[in-house]
């Protein structure tokens, strides 16, 4: 996709790429800040590689201020996200003590995980349930 939305960039030429600009840095910009685990870092080269034609396209001025809007537009909707986490926390206290548990769980499993990969010899325990509640689908 980016080496299409690079494409397209160069086949509309300077002057008709302008009002699409933000559409196109969207997910460049998106990459480009992504700091997943498994990144590719060949699909960050490329949108960084795209970035640059871009700004040799239409110029810096044009470039810069389509950036930032997407910039903004990308930190508002972060905010917005954080924001909303955090009313639904006072609203639903049930709903964000789940969650609660939830990533201490994910947290304890991979700290075992990790201690397994760097001593294989030795075996963490495992929560093993027993209880008739966990085995048959009661409530």
């Amino acid at each position: 996709i980016f080496k299409f939305l690079g494409a397209i960039s160069v086949d509309l030429g300077q002057d008709r790429i302008k009002p699409y600009l933000p559409t196109i840095l969207t997910p460049l910009y998106r990459e480009l800040n992504s700091n997943y685990a498994e990144q590719d870092p060949t699909l960050k080269n490329l949108s960084q590689e795209i970035i640059e034609l871009l700004k040799k396209l239409v110029g810096l001025e044009a470039f810069s201020l389509a950036f930032s809007s997407v910039q903004k537009q990308a930190n508002q909707k972060r905010a917005m996200r954080k924001k909303q986490r955090a009313l639904q926390t006072v609203a639903n206290p049930d709903i964000a003590a789940r969650r609660k548990l939830k990533r201490h769980k994910n947290k304890a499993e991979t700290r075992k995980r990790k201690i397994e990969s760097l001593h294989p010899t030795y075996k963490a325990k495992r929560h093993r349930s027993h209880s008739l509640k966990d085995l048959a689908m009661v409530e």
